[in-house]
């Protein structure tokens, strides 16, 4: 099987079939990127992550490293996008404003538990910088390496925004739930995450 990055290069010299099959391969972890943090107009938004791949054909350092590179590209897209949504002249700060500070937030997951809904909305309450980081660390399973690249941090800023990010989802979770449900849910993150991973992939399969 082609690799991440030999579709890439393939799509970038004219392939379109290469594209086409990176694009299914990577299309419901993008989806699921966007689909925690803004509402409408998801599918767009994963189309440009992959088409500013190939334009940026030369921010590509290491072939083990395409991960990285797409969820970089993905928050650069979701960065540019909640600003715009915003109608704001000056540049948002996304190291204090979380998606629910913006307006509506996204629909709520269908079928999901308490528990798992718990963590979702916790993470909606978090700066945006820390819950991509949360997300990329326990959705995407990102190593620190990966985690660092894929944020253009060093590797030491990135796990600390990890640990920080852990201590503003339980004060967030808190303000939104008793100390139990919290404690359940934290006590068993990555078995959370998985789980809200799971429904957020079947979502956007059925959004292909």
């Amino acid at each position: 099987m082609a690799s991440d990055t030999d579709l890439l290069r393939a799509w970038r010299g004219g392939d379109a079939k290469a594209g086409s099959a990176l694009f299914d391969r990577h299309f419901a972890s993008v989806y699921r990127f966007f689909r925690t943090k803004t509402e409408g107009g998801i599918e767009d938004l994963v189309q440009e992550t992959f088409l500013a791949c190939v334009r940026g054909r030369d921010r590509l350092e290491a072939d083990d490293r395409f991960r990285a590179y797409l969820f970089g590209a993905a928050r650069h897209v979701l960065y540019r996008h909640i600003h715009h949504r915003a109608h704001r002249e000056a540049p948002l700060d996304f190291s204090i404003t979380s998606v629910e500070d913006l307006g509506p937030t996204p629909s709520k997951i269908v079928g999901a538990r308490q528990e798992q809904r718990l963590l979702v909305r916790a993470l909606r309450r978090i700066p945006i910088e820390l819950q991509v980081a949360l997300e990329l660390y326990y959705f995407e399973q990102m190593s620190g390496p990966e985690l660092a690249a894929a944020l253009d941090v060093p590797e030491g800023t990135a796990r600390s925004r990890v640990r920080r990010g852990l201590e503003r989802l339980k004060a967030a979770a808190l303000e939104l739930e008793g100390e139990a449900l919290v404690e359940s849910t934290l006590a068993d993150l990555p078995k959370w995450s998985r789980d809200v991973r799971a429904i957020l992939d079947a979502e956007g399969l059925g959004a292909r």
